[in-house]
């Protein structure tokens, strides 16, 4: 059979969109252009954008009117503001992208809010977190960030609610309180200097997780997703008869979902009470019997915010309880009550909600 050689074919040529067209400066030394060449400085991005992504190491702009975070004290002005995701090459005003994301402008702030960022722990955050290894005195506990947190034996609440030293049983019996792959609601008490953070259950708010469904969605720092907010942990009154439902929102984006649990002590109860709040089973692996309507309920609510992140809008008690509300309308449209909010329903629901 015999052996055709072709011709290579041409490379097609890309033409820009007008707003994304590099400027016209040249890196060419006075010589000739060939044709074909490809130039090795990165395009810069017009001012006029509403929406870009920037990889890192592009050049976003070398106007001397937008700062990034790290420009020198020099260039400073009282108008700037510290912008995240960039810097300022040496001996130029060119602000260059240090990660992949979308820009963002506001007033004299230049910044780049990446596509997918890591949880950065910070002190009084409201986290959930899996248990991924014990150890003599401690938990490892996967936060979603860059370092695993840690949770001492000395920082959670004994069974019963003593107030004593823990003691060498105390270790022995460690995996009774928590043991792998177990999921916790804990705050961040502090930060060292690698980065990781400690971790504490004193409080009646805290402590092991269970009766309920686990939802990772992004956290601070990425488009739509979980936001710092005023309250982290609220119940809601769930529809057709269900039971309420108790919403864990971390800021780390590890969100869980769970039927609420009457307590029949006070919320305000001192350190002085808290053998007679803290009850025997709080460390009890096994789940309650949920009805059937309050776990599709809770499916209905993992679906809203599902549906909030996938439409980029934020995640807050706000937006999950009108979310819900108006996924329960969306319900009656349909014979079977439908529950999902994939597709066009999300988008739907994410409009109806827009327009409130």
């Amino acid at each position: 059979m015999p052996i055709t050689i072709h011709a290579p074919r041409t490379t097609p040529s890309y033409h820009k969109p007008a707003n994304y067209a590099a400027d016209s400066d040249s890196d060419s030394d006075g010589g000739a252009d060939i044709e074909g060449d490809v130039t090795m400085r990165p395009a810069k991005r017009a001012r006029g954008d509403t929406y870009e992504i920037v990889t890192p190491g592009e050049i976003i702009t070398d106007d001397p009117q937008w700062m990034s975070r790290d420009a020198p004290q020099e260039m400073r002005t009282n108008e700037t503001n510290r912008g995240h995701g960039t810097y300022i090459t040496p001996n130029t005003t060119e602000i260059v992208s240090s990660v992949a994301g979308t820009v963002t402008r506001t007033n004299k702030l230049l910044s780049v809010r990446p596509l997918r960022a890591r949880y950065t722990p910070e002190i009084g955050d409201l986290v959930v977190g899996r248990i991924v290894e014990v150890q003599a005195k401690r938990w490892r506990v996967d936060v979603g960030s860059s370092q695993l947190a840690i949770l001492q034996i000395s920082a959670i609440n004994l069974p019963g609610g003593i107030l004593r030293k823990r003691t060498d049983t105390d270790e022995l019996q460690i995996r009774s309180f928590f043991a792998e792959g177990d999921l916790v609601v804990a705050e961040v008490q502090q930060l060292h200097q690698d980065g990781a953070a400690s971790l504490h259950t004193r409080s009646l708010k805290y402590g092991k997780l269970r009766n309920g469904v686990f939802v990772a969605v992004s956290g601070t720092g990425g488009g739509g997703g979980v936001v710092r907010a005023k309250r982290q942990q609220w119940v809601m009154d769930a529809a057709r008869g269900a039971a309420k439902v108790h919403v864990t929102l971390g800021v780390n984006g590890y969100i869980w979902i769970s039927k609420h649990e009457e307590s029949e002590v006070s919320e305000a109860v001192g350190l002085n009470r808290m053998e007679e709040s803290v009850s025997a089973n709080v460390y009890s692996s096994q789940n309650d019997k949920i009805d059937t309507e309050t776990m599709r309920e809770i499916a209905r609510i993992r679906s809203v915010i599902l549906a909030l992140v996938e439409n980029g809008l934020r995640v807050d008690e706000d937006l999950v309880v009108r979310g819900y509300k108006e996924a329960v309308d969306m319900g009656l449209e349909s014979v079977e009550d439908d529950i999902y909010l994939g597709g066009e329903r999300g988008k739907r629901l994410a409009e109806a909600l827009s327009k409130e």
